[in-house]
This record gives C-alpha cells, structure tokens and sequence, in this order.
C-alpha cells in the first residue's frame, strides 16, 4: 500500500512530460550530441554553431543538463556518456533514428490520441482509413527515415538476441521484415557460422544492403524481396520477427507465426522479439504506451504479452515455447518446431 501523503509530484511530472521530451527531440533534431562529440564548447561557440538564439541558448542547453543529457563545467558544455556513445551520428552505437522520426512524425500524431481512443482509427499520414506502411513505403527519403528509426529502437535488443539465443545450434537464419537488416548484422557479427538473409518488400532492399555493406558483412547476410503476406517465407532453422507482429491484427499475426512455422524444419525456431506486456499488465508501461502508438499508426495492430505470443505459438503446432528478458522493456518469445 502507498505510505506517506499524497502528492501531485508524479503528476506534474507526466502531464508536464512532453516538455523534456520535445527539448530532448529538438536536440537531436539540431545535432547538438554529433557537435560536442567532437569537443566540448562553451555557451557562445555552441550558440553559434548550432544557430540558436542567444535569448534561449542558455535555457536550452542548461535544460539539457538538468535532464541528465549534457554535462558543464566551468561554463563549458559536454556529453554525458550516454549521450557522447548513442546520440552522436557519426557512430555506429547511434540509436538517434527512432527519436528523429518521434520528432518528424509520432509527436504531432499523439496528439489526436483522445480521438483515437474513441474512435479506433488511426492518426498517421496516410490519414484515418488509410494504412500507414504504404504511404511510407511510397516515399524512398521517409521510407529510409523509417528504417533507420527501427534500428534505433531495436539496438539493444538486436545485440542481445545476437550473444543470447544458442545460435551454434543452428546453421542459416531468415530476419523477417529485417528494416535496415541491424538484427541480421548483428546475429552475423557475433556468429560468423551462421548463413543470414533478410527478407521484405523489393524497395527495402538498397537501404539493407548499403547497411549490410557498411558493417562488413555482405559476404555472409543476403537480401530475399517478397512479401509476407502473398509470398511463402524464406525456408531457414532459425526465422526471427524483431517489432514485426505488433503491427497487425490477431488473424494477421496468426497467419505470419503459421508461415513461419511452415518455414522451419523440425527443430527449427521462431525468435519474436518485441516490448512484451507483462502478464498482469501492470509493469511494462513503455510495452503498453507501444500499443497505444499501434493504435495511432495501424488499423488493426496492438502489443501483447508473453502468454499471449506463447499461445499463439502453441495453436500452429510449436512443441516447446519460452520467454526471455533481452535488455529494457524487451523480451524475446522463442518457439521450437
């Protein structure tokens, strides 16, 4: 039970939330973290190299400390450790994408969060009968956006499946809906036996093998186009879906863990790596508040928890099925054929 006096403090602080996060957003958006990466700077240096108004430099960037993301000292501003190694462009760590596309594009589509709650329509671009993935597929530069925002927020997952799972098991793997192919360079960078490919729409093809290219390992990660929902999946022993069923209703994620069972040889896995909802559905709130986005981005999409996904697993015929934590609010659901 709650002890003490009742206290608005929590409430302030999440009413009054999008304040940090649009300072955080706009910070990224102008590249603050990439420039003092390079050197820290002081207030006049970094005022002008990053076009600020001298009215509200100092607030901004003072702002940014008090939250925890600059540090100053004698006046001169610098990156905290997180900041200089996961906001900084120039590395291969950045995980910026997802929070240059919440800048661009999520942020103005919550706020019609109430009317999405009572209507169950969608808030996204493609408008409320529309379906959101074609009208970013349609555009190459927003479509690029999108996939290099799926990289940011799948990083630290992506890097644990890829040390965690028992992948010396197994000899070829299939990354479904693969975005910029970060779960497939990683699973290849940790486990160089294994023989990957990524598979999804003809257009996502340039953007993941300039990706693949990138991180060295072309030689090893190929890319298959297709789609899942006309087209049989890739046959492999190991077929992963990284923030892929969430995005559909329970017919459609049905039919895409039926596909991928008949993918797989006996033996075979299926890895479904998401923000899973806690069974009580009390502690996740970050896989909740995602749920909610697929409300706002999706006609039919929504999370679910680690018992759900099992099930589902369980009624195509997988044999075994587990859960495990990954880093944060993610876990990965594996089910063996």
């Amino acid at each position: 039970m709650p002890t003490g006096a009742p206290s608005p403090e929590q409430i302030m602080q999440i009413g009054m939330g999008f304040w940090a996060s649009k300072t955080l957003l706009s910070a990224v958006e102008m590249e603050v973290f990439t420039e003092l990466a390079k050197h820290p700077e002081d207030l006049a240096t970094l005022t002008g190299r990053l076009g600020l108004h001298p009215r509200s430099s100092r607030d901004f960037l003072d702002a940014l400390v008090a939250l925890g993301f600059l540090e100053r000292n004698d006046g001169v501003y610098s990156n905290t450790p997180s900041t200089e190694l996961f906001l900084d462009k120039h590395k291969p760590t950045y995980i910026g994408g997802i929070l240059e596309m919440s800048n661009a594009r999520l942020f103005p589509h919550w706020r019609h969060l109430t009317h999405a709650l009572r209507t169950g329509l969608p808030q996204g671009e493609a408008g409320p009968a529309g379906e959101t993935f074609a009208a970013i597929y349609a555009d190459p530069a927003r479509l690029k956006s999108f996939l290099k925002a799926m990289t940011g927020i799948s990083r630290g997952g992506n890097m644990a499946i890829a040390a965690q799972f028992p992948w010396v098991k197994y000899k070829t793997v299939c990354d479904v809906g693969p975005a910029q192919g970060d779960l497939i360079t990683q699973i290849a960078l940790k486990n160089p036996h294994l023989s990957c490919t990524g598979f999804d729409l003809p257009e996502v093809g340039p953007v993941f093998e300039e990706y693949i290219e990138e991180n060295g390992v072309a030689g090893r990660v190929s890319f298959k186009g297709g789609s899942f929902f006309t087209d049989p999946l890739p046959k492999a022993d190991v077929i992963t879906m990284g923030h892929i069923l969430h995005d559909w209703d329970l017919d459609q994620k049905r039919m895409l863990i039926a596909k991928a069972y008949d993918a797989l040889p006996p033996g075979g896995a299926l890895i479904v790596f998401e923000a899973l909802i806690d069974d009580d559905r009390s502690k996740n709130a970050f896989g909740l508040l995602m749920s909610l986005n697929m409300l706002i981005e999706t006609t039919g999409g929504f999370d679910y928890s680690g018992t759900d996904i099992m099930g589902w697993m369980n009624d195509v015929g997988f044999k075994e099925t587990r859960v495990e934590h990954l880093v944060g609010p993610d876990s990965m659901a594996i089910g063996i054929k």
